[in-house]
């Protein structure tokens, strides 16, 4: 558990992001907080690499809805104080914050102050002796480093942990995840560290975390890109759509538009984006641009249009036809009948809670 939020077994697979605000600048980090919970972020990280910033968890935790994590590094006190402060989990590397008996305190209290822990490895700081061994980061090394990490909290009889053996190169990625699922039974935690910029950032991680959920391995993800952190939340749920692992929001089927088109598929597809970005109830949409495949996409999605002539489209609900719609009324008359699709929706949400379903 991080918080409230279950992680592993049949939970779903929870997505979660970081600040990178200045933590002690409480403000800033509880509005970046809140933005990403807007998002639809389930878990949000902080680092904490001062007295200032542990201390200031305080504050920020009892502001915000989502559990957060403490990024720990080094310093193990920091790790003690921000369970302490309200921190749900801590993310260390037990191998950088003073050995055995300085794992020791922070597991005394984390478990105090029921905290979780995950284990984070790195292909880029590895251990020394590691390098040494294998002489080079490698999927075995980070392994052997995870279980290593492992086994001093298994020492000290804590086993509320996850872990995560995270690489810029998707291959390495990808290997070391499947040895430390070969090996170890405990909920991991997904990432393509460092992996870039907004485009190819999202290509790297949809690419590695997609063929590892797609072996049935992972049980959280953080989208890591040099971008707005609510950028990773969207890519983060839009990778998890496109397996049909969670549902959240709006999933557009749309063409890529060639001259049978019957409508500027690519300016339409933009603006719902836009326009729809607050509805996070799960609704298909399909804007296809001509009747090759316009009714059979319809047939299968929530909501439909299919590009006609003469300035026409049909527009379609539940897979079935509703009529005509001129191109000029189509983004509106598709975004009411998205928003009623989801208000039906959060009145069934609300009545389900009610009953207790």
């Amino acid at each position: 558990m991080v918080g409230n939020v279950p992680v592993g077994g049949d939970a779903p697979i929870s997505v979660q992001s970081m600040t990178n605000t200045l933590t002690p600048d409480v403000q800033a980090t509880i509005g970046q907080v809140r933005a990403l919970e807007e998002a639809g972020a389930d878990i949000v990280r902080i680092s904490c690499p001062d007295p200032e910033s542990s201390h200031a968890l305080a504050d920020i935790t009892k502001a915000v809805n989502v559990p957060i994590v403490a990024d720990i590094h080094f310093h193990y006190q920091r790790g003690i104080e921000a369970a302490e402060n309200g921190a749900a989990c801590l993310r260390i590397n037990p191998g950088n914050i003073g050995g055995q008996h300085r794992v020791r305190e922070v597991v005394k209290a984390a478990r105090a102050n029921g905290c979780s822990i995950r284990i984070g490895v790195n292909a880029g700081s590895l251990e020394k002796s590691l390098l040494e061994k294998y002489g080079e980061p490698c999927p075995d090394a980070m392994v052997e480093s995870a279980l290593m990490h492992a086994r001093m909290l298994q020492d000290e009889d804590f086993h509320d942990f996850k872990i995560s053996v995270k690489a810029s190169d998707v291959f390495m990625t990808v290997a070391a995840y499947h040895g430390l699922a070969d090996a170890i039974d405990c909920p991991i935690h997904l990432g393509v560290t460092e992996a870039g910029g907004l485009r190819t950032g999202g290509i790297k991680s949809a690419i590695g975390m997609g063929a590892l959920l797609w072996a049935g391995i992972g049980d959280t993800i953080r989208v890591s890109l040099s971008a707005d952190p609510v950028e990773e939340i969207k890519t983060g749920y839009d990778i998890l759509k496109s397996l049909n692992l969670r549902t959240r929001g709006i999933n557009i089927i749309s063409c890529p538009s060639c001259s049978r088109q019957g409508f500027d598929v690519i300016t339409t597809v933009a603006t719902l984006e836009e326009r729809l970005a607050h509805i996070s109830e799960p609704i298909t949409l399909s804007i296809i641009g001509c009747v090759v495949n316009g009714p059979g996409e319809a047939a299968y999605t929530d909501i439909g249009f299919t590009g006609g002539k003469a300035g026409y489209g049909m527009m379609y609900s539940a897979g079935a036809r509703t009529g005509k719609t001129a191109n000029e009324d189509m983004i509106e008359d598709i975004i009411s009948q998205v928003e009623e699709r989801a208000e039906i929706l959060r009145k069934q949400d609300a009545a389900e809670e009610k009953s207790g379903h």
